[in-house]
């Protein structure tokens, strides 16, 4: 699954990873491969990525997220 972060201002992060936790409106949800297709609001808190190799953690100031095709996208007002 791929996933890309973007602000505004940058692209924050860009590669494959195994899942992403997003802080929805009605509470966090967690995508993974073959996630049905999606775009949710978000609030302001954490995204949480795994890849094979690690985990990151990125505090956002609400946005959206659109997952389609194994393609997740997080547009983001702000990373705090």
């Amino acid at each position: 699954m791929y996933l890309e972060i973007l602000t505004p201002d940058q692209k924050v992060f860009s590669g494959d990873i195994t899942s992403v936790q997003v802080p929805g409106m009605s509470g966090s949800f967690e995508v993974l491969t073959n996630h049905a297709a999606i775009i949710s609001t978000l609030e302001k808190g954490d995204v949480k990525i795994r890849t094979a190799k690690e985990e990151k953690v990125f505090t956002i100031d609400g946005g959206v997220v659109e997952v389609l095709h194994d393609k997740v996208i997080v547009l983001a007002e702000a990373i705090l």
